[in-house]
């Protein structure tokens, strides 16, 4: 299928075209259509499938086509996101595809001063890039309306969820028009976000690409055990015998984030840490300076876990297991993305192994153990639990994990159930294996 085929405007398949893209992905290929046709949406899939595209392109059509069209700059379309980094790459990426439109884009979030966005929104806007909490403030200052939306995108719903921003978007609900569309998009559906659904979407069309919970098929898994103690030296040695660059390090706290940083910087390997205790504008300039090859090293918490979209990324790091095992498939998604390979590493000591166990059982796989020469534990990561099937759940299957599955029914498709004969049995002693393939 071509972009072409699915119903969009000359307009935007010059941008597209400008972008290099030539065929939609499957959530694209699935969803555009049916949010031309006006259907309210619940899409999962997984992270690095394009799934910004997939509602931005129909949105905009939408919106250069409908009945207000002739009367630009009102709020028309609202989407919400959960974090500052993808409040911005969403706009960004509204505004690349709107370049041969009239249509206006704007972003607020938090961590910046309001003022140069409440002057944005005097200018007018025809679409609005927000979060929650910054969005509730300008709405009480009186800054923004809402009387002329249309169209209402809940981007990364579960992440928003995750983060506390129920009751907000409970409020923001209740100033909204009722008649509107509803969008709601994410790598997963938790039980809490699937009840949030059933208050906002209408008899919506459920698309579900690939398996929940599923890591990208590009994207190679190694761990490698190690005391906690030696997990800053086993990091400095990976990155430096094997020349890596543009490593992307997520740990569990932002005291850890700092430490790892400072502890690369002494070294003299070129690390920032990025995370909520950080001001906007230094976390601006660390991704910026990441993306442009000046910072070697990022280190961030799990905020950076999703919406992070950093090209050709070739390799993540897990300096520390996350607690809550969907985030380790968010991390790992940020390499192997829109079809490229990636690898992904994780030091993991003795004490984790609770945390391991979730994450393999979630991903249904056992992930491969490698042990570097010198480094070897003192204290011995155990074996891998055996892997359970999962529960099976009452609502309706995918018909095919590996592409779109459409369902009338506001129940999510079953992920798909797939056992690896994975093993946790000691490889060789002294290898780097894994490690300087990820050059």
């Amino acid at each position: 299928m071509r972009f072409d085929q699915l119903g969009l405007s000359a307009p935007l398949l010059q941008a597209i075209a400008d972008r290099g893209y030539r065929k939609p992905s499957a959530i694209q290929a699935a969803a555009i259509p049916a949010i031309l046709a006006g259907r309210d949406l619940m899409a999962t899939a997984r992270t690095g499938t394009g799934k910004t595209a997939a509602f931005t392109l129909p949105v905009l059509q939408r919106l250069s086509e409908g009945d207000d069209a002739g009367r630009p700059h009102r709020i028309r379309a609202l989407l919400l996101t959960p974090t500052r980094e993808l409040a911005a790459q969403v706009a960004d990426s509204v505004a690349k595809y709107a370049a041969y439109l009239s249509l206006r884009c704007a972003a607020v979030y938090g961590g910046v001063k309001s003022d140069p966005q409440v002057a944005a929104l005097r200018q007018g806007t025809d679409i609005l890039v927000a979060t929650p909490g910054r969005l509730l403030d300008l709405y009480q200052q009186g800054a923004l309306a809402f009387t002329a939306l249309d169209i209402l995108v809940l981007d990364e719903a579960d992440r928003m969820l995750d983060m506390g921003f129920i009751e907000d978007i409970r409020r923001i609900l209740e100033v909204l028009p009722p008649r509107r569309q509803n969008l709601m998009f994410s790598a997963t559906f938790s039980g809490d976000t699937r009840a949030l659904a059933r208050t906002i979407l209408r008899k919506p069309l459920e698309l579900s690409v690939s398996p929940a919970n599923a890591t990208a098929v590009g994207v190679e898994q190694c761990l490698y055990p190690v005391d906690k103690k030696r997990k800053s030296a086993l990091l400095l040695e990976l990155i430096v015998q094997n020349d890596w660059w543009k490593v992307l390090v997520f740990t569990r706290t932002r005291q850890g984030a700092n430490r790892v940083a400072q502890a690369l910087e002494q070294a003299g390997v070129h690390a920032l840490a990025i995370h909520s205790d950080k001001s906007q504008h230094a976390r601006t300039r660390a991704l910026a300076g990441f993306k442009a090859g000046e910072v070697r090293v990022l280190v961030a918490t799990d905020i950076a876990a999703r919406g992070l979209d950093i090209g050709q990324l070739p390799r993540v790091l897990n300096f520390d297991l996350p607690g809550v095992a969907e985030d380790y498939v968010h991390r790992i998604g940020r390499t192997g993305r829109a079809g490229s390979t990636g690898r992904a590493y994780s030091l993991v000591c003795a004490d984790e192994i609770r945390q391991l166990n979730a994450i393999e059982q979630l991903i249904q796989r056992h992930i491969p153990r490698d042990y570097i020469g010198g480094f070897e534990p003192v204290h011995e990561v155990p074996r891998s639990a055996p892997l359970r099937m999962p529960v099976r759940s009452r609502r309706p299957a995918a018909r095919k994990p590996s592409g779109a599955t459409r369902s009338g029914r506001s129940g999510p498709a079953a992920a798909g159930r797939r056992r690896d004969a994975g093993s946790s049995r000691r490889p060789r002693r002294g290898r780097r294996g894994g490690a300087r393939q990820g050059q």
